[in-house]
Order: structure tokens, then C-alpha cells, then sequence
């Protein structure tokens, strides 16, 4: 470890510890403070092992977004623009986690979350407005999931009232996040490994029917891309029209993955050998999008048309169930019998494990919040076994939203909360990897740059291509409402509501306590939590495989012992 004292000096500015003890907003003496009153609130603990890490990295990605909401997507931009729209935000989510990866790998420290790291590397007005930003999207991605879910088990006919499901859905993920992290950890494990199974099962019957193995031996190819076409036109003709779908595909696209790499940052503070398991999580990350999701919405657009009957009806009836599932309609077209119920199971279980993903996140959102100081201490309260008890009660509360569903008109309601989640996401991303860009900033003024444990080819410029895409795609996720008779007060603000409200918290938070602009590189401190981090490195003990099917695990799992 690089001593303080000795770097940073080149600039004769001095290093990150000459700042003032009495700076009440920068430097390592506020985050100390905030780490000071354990013995009081208790902390979180390290009990999320490898595996877990592994599957909450990946199996929070796939929720109803990719098995559903996918065919909405197809049946008004074409097979062209789906397919593109997800080998963009794939490319855009690939940095978000590789920024994600060398900030939380860094310091691992208890509380790790993006507004902590936003708070310390680039002001804290910023981050108070990215926190509550996070903690607001998080608490609807968790409603918008157990409606899902709860709408899914409608799909077989059953007496019961959806708010009854609705209630049992929601106990279970509180259930799993209020006792201990392993619980989560552990559940969250067995429901992504269905639900992975399941989208690696529909890959191979989409690639069976391609090559027309199915039992009407009908041989797909890429029809559909011929007839009806690649493209349907959005709001213009020609060239223009073609974009304008795409453009449209690419804004919809973003809410199969909003806020789903942030999950490991989450975790970071909760999981053993977080210096081994972290980078490796974040390096699979790459290889699991290019399979589950751009090879997964390529046989999407093989299986079915975009003008199918049973796709649009699916779409029109409302309901976020199986029946509105692309891969249901291409299996049904194919005469597969049965396979829909199978396929709505695995839909439930998506729905379910990323509600239980979206309550973890949450909780520790509010959680990271309180440590900083941007929320009540009673927050930082925990149990005796880690769980901050407090913050996945409010977070669980702030979710009973889900209960709109029961009325009439719920459909249009959650429609707009994906509307919301899908802007907060962005706005999220754009203020993350602003803070990449400074914590890299930080490390180069100190002269620390290579000490890292975790490194991406490409940086910043990678980083600087996504960021600018970002920027444009959330100044113009609503262009659809700025057309001739398309104007609605409630599209425009469904697709904008959420700038106003962070730039409210925003200068609201700077106003009141009247925080700098931005933190100076020199005050930028970069060595609060290091040193346990590279403690922890060095006590860390990789496994070692046994046997050729133990090896096997750990690639694709890293399990954390091998005895």
C-alpha cells in the first residue's frame, strides 16, 4: 500500500490527508464518522459467498423485461431495432459494470453503493440526489415485479383474488431479506439458476426451430426478417422512420437491464473475498449478456412475427403475463404443446428472484444513505445478524404501491412506473460513470493508478462513448410525445418527471448546506478502507479444484470452497 504522506505531492498540492478535519462534506474523516457507532446500530456482515455474488450479478438482470416485455417492443419497431436496440445497451451495460467493478474493488468497505462512492469522489449534494434517486427506483422495480408475478399466476385460472397473491408474493421476498444475508444469498441463487435454465432451454428450442426441428418440421431461418420485415417504421416514412424505431426499441430496451449491475456494488460490503470475487463477477458479466440476451432476443426474432396475431393479442389484453411472451407465441406457432405453462413458470420465478434482488438493493440503498449521513440514523440500524432491518421495512412499505394493481386502470399505472424506473436508471448511470471518471482522475493525481486490483482495456474511452449515449437517450426517452397529435400530459411526464425531481434534490441539498461544486482532486481521498481491503486480499486463500467437474463449477460459478 502506497504511503499518504508520500504521495499526491507532485502537483505541490499535497496529498488526500491535508485536508481539513474540519471539512464537514469531503475527505476521509466524514466516512470515519459515519463508521464510528457499530457498537450502537450494528453492521452488515460478510455473507454472501462467491456463487451468490456470481448469480446476483447475473440473475438480477433477467426479469419480466427480457421474457415479456420484448414482445411489445417487436410488435412496434420490428425484429431489427429489438435485436440492435439489445446489442447497444448490452455494450452500454458492459461499462457500467466494469466502472462498477474497479470502484467497488477499490474499497469494499461496509455500505458500498454508488452514492457512497459519489459522495466521496465527486460532491455530496450529487450524491444525496443519486441516493434517493436509487432508493425511489429500486422500492418501484420491486412493485413492478411482484405485480408481475402475482399477474403470471393468474395466467392458470384459479379462484383466488390477485391481492392475495399479491401479498403472499411480497412476504416471501420480505421474508428472505429481513433474517439473515445468506438467506437472500442462498435464494437468490436457486431462483436465478431456474430462471437461467429456463432462458438456456428456450435458446435451444428457438435454435431447434430455426433449423426447423420442430414437430411441424418447419424450417424458420430469418423469415420474419424478410416478411413481414427487419423494420416497421416509427411516426415517419423511409430511412427515418426506420431509425426512429430503432431509437424507440433502444429506450424501451432499457428497462430489461435498469439498475441490475449496480447489484454487485450492493453486495460488495456483504461478500467474502470481495478483492477475487468482485473483478471476476464483473469480467463473466460480458459473456452472460452476449448469451442470455442478445442471443436471446436473436431467437426471439426468428420464432415469431412481428405482426403475429397471438403476440398482439397478447399485447392488447393488458395483462404481463405468458400470453404476451414472444417465446411463447413462437413455441405455440410451432405446435409444441404444454411448454407455455412450463415457460410462464419460469416467468414467475424471474418476476419473483428480481423482486427479491430489487428489495435487497433498496434496503442497502437506504442503508448507504444512512452511513453517509443523507438519511435518519435509525437506518443504520441492524440486526444481530447484519440485516438492516429498518431500511427493508420502509423499502417493503414503499413497494405496497403493487397494490394499485387491484384496481381498475393498474396496467397504465405501472406502465408509467416502468416509464419512471427506466429514466432513474439513466440519470443513474450517467452520475456513476461521472464518478468513474473522477475516482480515475483521483487515482492518477496520487500516483496510484496502477495499484489497482481490478483494470479495463479501453478506459475512460469506453467510458466517455456510453456516457454521451446515455445523455442522449435521456433527453429524448419521451421524442415520441413532441410528434404532430402524439402530445399527452401524461406520456410527457412519465417520460420526464424524474429530471426535475433529481435536480430538485440536487440544488435543494446544495442550497441548504451550501456544498461545493465539485471536490478538488487533491481532497479527493482515495485511501479511506484500502487497507482493510488489501488485509482481507491477503489473508484470501483462492480454492483450488480437485477434479475436472469441481474445476467446471468454479468457472462457471467460482464457488468459494472446494474442501
Amino acid at each position: 500500500m502506497s504511503d499518504p504522506s508520500k504521495t499526491g505531492g507532485e502537483k505541490g498540492t499535497g496529498g488526500p490527508h491535508d485536508t481539513e478535519i474540519t471539512d464537514k462534506y469531503v475527505g476521509h474523516v466524514d466516512l470515519d464518522d459515519a463508521l464510528s457507532d457499530n457498537a450502537k446500530y450494528g453492521t452488515t456482515q460478510r455473507g454472501l459467498k462467491s456463487r451468490h455474488i456470481q448469480l446476483i450479478a447475473l440473475g438480477g438482470c433477467i426479469g419480466t423485461g427480457l421474457f415479456v416485455g420484448t414482445g411489445a417492443t417487436l410488435s412496434t419497431t420490428g425484429p431489427a431495432p429489438l435485436w440492435l436496440s439489445f446489442v447497444v445497451i448490452s455494450g452500454i451495460v458492459w461499462v457500467v459494470m466494469q466502472c462498477l467493478g474497479e470502484l467497488s474493488a477499490w474499497v469494499p468497505v461496509e455500505g458500498s453503493s454508488v452514492p457512497l462512492y459519489v459522495k466521496r469522489y465527486v460532491e455530496p449534494s450529487l450524491a444525496f440526489a443519486a441516493g434517493w434517486n436509487y432508493w425511489y427506483a429500486y422500492a418501484m422495480l420491486v412493485a413492478s415485479e411482484v405485480s408481475a408475478a402475482a399477474v403470471v399466476i393468474d395466467y392458470w385460472p384459479n379462484p383466488i383474488p390477485v391481492a392475495v397473491w399479491l401479498t403472499i408474493v411480497l412476504a416471501v421476498i420480505v421474508m428472505l431479506n429481513i433474517f439473515v444475508v445468506s438467506w437472500y444469498g442462498e435464494s437468490e441463487f436457486w431462483f436465478a439458476s431456474i430462471k437461467i435454465l429456463g432462458i438456456i432451454g428456450l435458446i435451444f428450442v428457438g435454435i431447434v426451430l430455426f433449423f426447423g426441428g420442430g414437430p411441424n418440421q418447419d424450417r424458420l431461418g430469418f423469415r420474419y426478417w424478410q416478411r413481414p420485415g427487419a423494420f416497421i417504421p416509427f411516426a415517419a416514412p423511409g430511412n427515418t422512420g426506420k431509425f426512429l424505431a430503432f431509437w424507440t426499441a433502444l429506450v424501451r430496451s432499457g428497462f430489461a437491464f435498469i439498475l441490475s449491475p449496480e447489484l454487485i456494488v450492493l453486495a460488495a460490503g456483504e461478500t467474502e473475498a470481495p478483492r477475487r470475487n468482485i473483478p471476476k463477477a464483473a469480467k463473466r458479466f460480458v459473456y452472460r449478456l452476449m448469451f442470455f440476451y442478445i442471443i436471446g432476443t436473436l431467437v426471439i426474432t426468428v420464432i415469431v412475427a412481428s405482426d403475429d396475431d397471438l403476440l398482439l393479442q397478447g399485447i392488447s389484453s393488458g395483462k404481463g403475463n405468458a400470453g404476451a411472451s414472444p417465446f411463447v407465441v413462437g413455441i405455440k406457432r410451432a405446435g409444441i404443446r404444454a411448454l407455455d405453462h412450463v415457460i410462464n413458470g419460469v416467468i414467475l420465478t424471474s418476476a419473483w428472484s428480481a423482486g427479491n434482488s430489487f428489495l435487497f438493493a433498496g434496503s442497502r440503498s437506504l442503508y448507504s444513505l444512512a452511513l453517509s449521513g443523507q438519511a435518519p440514523r435509525i437506518f443504520r440500524t441492524c440486526n444481530k445478524h447484519g440485516v438492516p432491518y429498518y431500511c427493508v421495512g420502509v423499502t417493503s412499505l414503499m413497494a405496497c404501491l403493487v397494490y394499485l394493481s387491484v384496481s381498475s386502470g393498474s396496467a397504465t399505472v405501472f406502465q408509467w412506473f416502468v416509464n419512471l424506473t427506466t429514466i432513474s436508471g439513466y440519470i443513474a448511470w450517467i452520475i456513476l460513470l461521472i464518478t468513474y471518471l473522477r475516482f480515475r482522475r483521483a487515482l492518477e493525481f496520487n500516483g496510484l493508478l496502477d495499484q489497482r486490483p481490478y483494470r479495463v482495456p479501453g478506459q475512460p474511452y469506453v467510458t466517455y462513448v456510453a456516457l454521451s449515449v446515455l445523455v442522449i437517450l435521456t433527453l429524448t426517452n419521451g421524442f415520441q410525445v413532441f410528434f404532430p397529435g402524439k402530445f399527452t400530459v401524461s406520456s410527457f411526464l412519465a417520460a420526464y418527471i424524474t429530471l426535475p425531481i433529481v435536480i430538485v434534490l440536487y440544488m435543494g441539498h446544495k442550497i441548504w448546506f451550501r456544498t461545493p461544486l465539485y471536490t478538488r482532486v487533491d481532497k479527493i481521498d482515495v485511501y479511506t478502507g484500502k487497507e482493510e481491503a488489501d488485509r482481507l486480499e491477503a489473508l484470501d486463500v483462492p480454492p483450488v479444484a480437485k477434479n475436472w467437474l469441481q474445476k467446471s463449477l468454479n468457472n462457471v460459478w467460482s464457488l468459494p470452497r472446494v474442501k
